[in-house]
């Protein structure tokens, strides 16, 4: 639950204190941000069901976000699975380690909760999941000053069970601070809903609790202002920060800041938080702001544009470009390629993967045999992939 306050001042060009200038390989890795996988990992997240705190579909959750970390190259000895109970139910959050170069025992943290109630919790929280995954597999290779971490949170929607049980158990023993953390990123229903003007993001600021930590919170989100208008397209206003698992760290005096969609969604909390009803490119802008102040706060090299492979990367960011409209759709879609793209299928699937519709060279696809609901739209074209969401509306 949150309090949604008067928009405030939306970002100008800079600021006098703690001002960034503009990084060119912190772009070029922002833009390796891709909407497939963000698209993708949306749909695994929905196909996981309801995934309330100590269930089966909770462990399962755990372990698909697991395997992705292990198939972006994390080794067993990065990955922790942090176990925790409350009254007689037990669950686990997930903490993935990338060790910093200068200060190896400094921590940035960035982290999401993945348990959900009553519905699939795609907006809340499979959209913050998706963005952290994304920033995982793309920052994996690249030297930072200060170690991240990574955490997926269980229990938050019972109370910020997990991270209550991390800061209290792991960052701090008996009391005492064992884990400097230099600030805490959180990500929490950054969605969307489709068919809104989302161009603009919350970014959220500590103005309660301790006052110790205030005056150095509002320099770490004016911060995050500045890189996500610096790295992606979107807008900025400031949110009051409550009610989600950066606050159990801001209690203990911890630095904190976050992102939180900027037009609420009602959908939270209830059967219909499901692929349908998010933004994917809404969150795919999120991410590339996300890469962008992630590399800022962890100080990133500025060595290198593509990290992961130029060819790979290129091919994929131009494919990434696909366009599908309209969409909504009712009788057809249409898709403009990337320049020199030329033989190519594009498949319609429904949200377990089921082909419905597959054309190959067509740029004109007739949908006025599919009913009202959301699909993947899936264009294949020199070896590559491109995925997409597909509404059509009767």
């Amino acid at each position: 639950m949150r309090k949604i306050t008067t928009i405030m001042s939306v970002f100008l060009a800079a600021y006098s204190i703690n001002a960034q200038t503009f990084i060119q390989a912190y772009q070029d890795r922002a833009n390796q941000v891709s909407q497939t996988n963000i698209t993708t990992n949306l749909q695994g997240f929905s196909n996981l069901g309801i995934k309330t705190t100590g269930s089966v579909n909770n462990a399962n959750a755990l372990t698909w976000i697991k395997n992705k970390y292990i198939s972006y190259g994390y080794s067993a000895s990065q990955i922790v699975e942090d176990p925790f109970t409350f009254g007689s139910t037990s669950s686990k959050n997930l903490v993935i380690t990338k060790t910093g170069t200068l200060y190896p025992n400094k921590f940035v943290i960035i982290c999401g909760h993945f348990d959900s109630i009553n519905g699939p919790g795609v907006n809340d929280n499979g959209s913050g999941t998706s963005i952290i995954l994304e920033a995982a597999r793309i920052l994996r290779n690249v030297p930072t000053e200060y170690s991240i971490k990574f955490i997926h949170f269980s229990g938050e929607e019972q109370g910020l069970r997990g991270s209550t049980h991390y800061v209290n158990n792991v960052a701090y023993q008996n009391g005492t601070r064992v884990l400097d953390i230099k600030l805490v990123f959180n990500l929490d229903q950054v969605g969307g809903v489709m068919g809104n003007n989302n161009n603009t993001v919350y970014c959220d600021q500590d103005q309660a609790g301790p006052t110790s930590n205030n005056a150095a919170a509002a320099a770490v989100t004016q911060e995050l202002r500045n890189c996500t208008t610096l790295y992606s397209p979107l807008q900025t206003a400031v949110d009051p920060a409550e009610d989600t698992d950066y606050i159990p760290f801001e209690r203990k005096g911890e630095i904190i800041t976050g992102f939180f969609e900027r037009i609420r969604s009602t959908y939270p909390h209830t059967i219909n938080d499901t692929f349908a009803n998010t933004d994917p490119v809404y969150i795919y802008k999120i991410g590339k702001a996300t890469v962008g102040a992630l590399q800022h706060f962890a100080v990133a090299t500025s060595a290198s544009s593509l990290v992961l492979g130029t060819k790979e990367s290129v091919s994929n960011q131009s494919l990434e470009a696909l366009s599908i409209y309209p969409n909504p759709s009712k009788d057809t879609v249409s898709f403009e390629l990337p320049e020199g793209v030329k033989d190519f299928s594009f498949e319609i699937t429904d949200l377990s993967g089921k082909s419905l519709i597959k054309k190959n060279n067509e740029t004109k696809i007739n949908v006025s045999g599919l009913i009202a609901g959301a699909y993947i739209g899936i264009l294949t074209a020199n070896g590559q992939t491109a995925v997409r969401k597909v509404l059509i509306e009767r």
